[in-house]
């Protein structure tokens, strides 16, 4: 992905040209216009709005995963593929749904300018409001990578943009559920987990920061402390009539967040599907199981495998469905952010070299532990 065209509202790759930026969509271009009361640009539509559809990646992808679905129900010997592909969409289909809707809610109701304000103050409570609003964001661990760009670019300091990043891919409200169609109640360990590193990685760095040892934000300004949430959401409430608009808004962001992340979904279901139907049972026992070795295993794949959020919860619930242990399902998920090498080079471009070698440093050790002690007591 190229920097200078990621997409400033969702922050994937962009390709309509609007405003100085690059888009991923017509329904980003219009949530930017509407933030900064831009009259709509009528002649992007006709530029390039629409991508052919071999273009889009949740096309392609859902296209190859009916034709292997077919394949393996037809042909005997591939029919462990079809059961295991079956298994998983019947486990996790309501969660899907439900995250999609609630996301596109959250994306026509909730105004960024709630994020890009409160981000920037140099207070222990900006950790706090980052690892909230990361929880009202509906993206995946790329997404949301690029968009912790682009607040860092608006003014937010840098252990603000830690806390979020590192809380957003698993704390965040679509991943939740479907981390409860995955876990069940245990998944209230992953999320909490999540939020508690997001906030001690967050302070650390609050720490760094005052030490010199990571880089300042050149971007930062005063926040009004005149500005209020509350205030703001009032002056909104007020005279408010629900309508057919605000239906459309929302189905409008669940598909734009649909497009985003389905197709990461179902190559994560896919990868568990083959795992599950062709890996044998031993070979995960042996190799990822309940150990400290197994651990380390796990943190290895965790590593060196380029897996978004959505279909990296898979593959961690293949691992906890074959092993039964919940400590490498919990590494796999967390060390993947913590050490991803696209995150840390992101962060090394355009924050700098100390803010970047300083991510896994602090939360490797901190998700090492939490791995260690889910396998022990759960």
């Amino acid at each position: 992905m190229k920097q200078d065209k990621i997409d400033p509202i969702c922050g994937m790759e962009g390709h309509i040209k609007a405003h100085g930026h690059y888009f991923c969509s017509q329904h980003c271009i219009e949530k930017y216009e509407k933030e900064h009361n831009i009259k709509h640009c009528f002649s992007c539509e006709i530029k390039g709005g629409h991508r052919p559809w071999y273009k889009e990646r949740l096309y392609v992808i859902g296209l190859i995963t009916i034709a292997l679905i077919l394949i393996s129900y037809l042909i005997p010997s591939l029919n462990k593929l079809y059961s295991a592909f079956i298994d998983y969409f019947k486990l996790i289909w309501w969660a899907i749904l439900l995250g999609l809707v609630l996301g596109g809610v959250i994306d026509h109701f909730v105004p960024r300018e709630y994020i890009s304000k409160f981000l920037a103050m140099h207070k222990k409570r900006s950790i706090l409001y980052a690892v909230g609003f990361g929880f009202l964001m509906s993206a995946c661990s790329h997404g949301i990578l690029a968009i912790a760009i682009q607040l860092y670019k608006k003014g937010a300091s840098v252990p603000s943009v830690i806390a979020f990043l590192l809380a957003s891919p698993w704390a965040n409200l679509p991943i939740t559920i479907l981390l409860f169609g995955f876990f069940g109640v245990k998944a209230l360990f992953i999320v909490i987990s999540a939020i508690v590193i997001a906030i001690i990685t967050g302070f650390i760095y609050m720490f760094l920061n005052k030490k010199g040892l990571v880089e300042k934000n050149p971007n930062t300004v005063k926040v009004s402390d005149e500005f209020s949430i509350r205030k703001d959401m009032k002056k909104r409430m007020k005279g408010y009539r629900f309508s057919r608009k605000d239906i459309y808004g929302v189905l409008k962001g669940s598909w734009a967040l649909a497009k985003m992340v389905m197709w990461w979904l179902l190559v994560g279901m896919i990868l568990a599907a083959f795992a599950r139907a062709f890996v044998p049972h031993e070979f995960f026992m042996r190799f990822m199981g309940p150990t400290f070795i197994g651990l380390l295993v796990t943190l290895f794949f965790a590593t060196v495998i380029e897996v978004c959020s959505e279909g990296s919860s898979v593959l961690a619930f293949e691992i906890f469905n074959q092993t039964k242990a919940f400590g490498n399902s919990f590494i796999f998920l967390m060390v993947g952010v913590a050490t991803d090498y696209t995150e840390i080079g992101l962060l090394w471009s355009n924050i700098g070299k100390k803010t970047a070698l300083w991510l896994p440093l602090v939360t490797v050790p901190q998700i090492i532990l939490l791995g260690l002690l889910f396998n022990l007591f759960i």
